[in-house]
C-alpha cells in the first residue's frame, strides 16, 4: 500500500492525472477495501504524525535542521499527504 502512495506521488509530480494513474494502476473506482481497517490505520498514522510533530516542536532550531536535513524528500511527500488526509 506504501508502495502504492509512493508510485502514486511520484507520477503526481511528472505530470499526470489522477485519471491517467488510475488506468496506469488498472484501478476500478469502485475498488473494494476494507473500511473499518482503513479507518484504524488512519488513527494510527494520525497518532503516530501527532506525536512525532510534538516531540519536533519540543526541539530547539538547530535541531530541528538537522531533522529536516536527514528526512527525504519522498518521506516529506508522504507525511505532507497524511496530514492532508488527516486534516480534511
Amino acid at each position: 500500500m506504501i508502495e502504492r502512495l509512493h508510485y502514486i506521488e511520484q507520477r503526481k509530480q511528472q505530470g499526470l492525472s489522477l485519471i491517467e494513474i488510475q488506468h496506469e494502476l488498472n484501478i476500478t473506482p469502485h475498488e473494494e477495501i476494507d473500511v473499518q481497517m482503513l479507518r484504524v490505520k488512519m488513527q494510527d498514522l494520525e497518532q503516530d504524525v501527532t506525536t512525532l510533530l510534538e516531540q519536533i516542536n519540543k526541539q530547539n532550531n538547530k535541531d530541528i535542521e538537522k531533522i529536516k536535513k536527514n528526512v527525504s524528500p519522498e518521506s516529506i511527500a508522504l507525511m505532507q499527504s497524511l496530514l492532508l488526509l488527516i486534516h480534511n
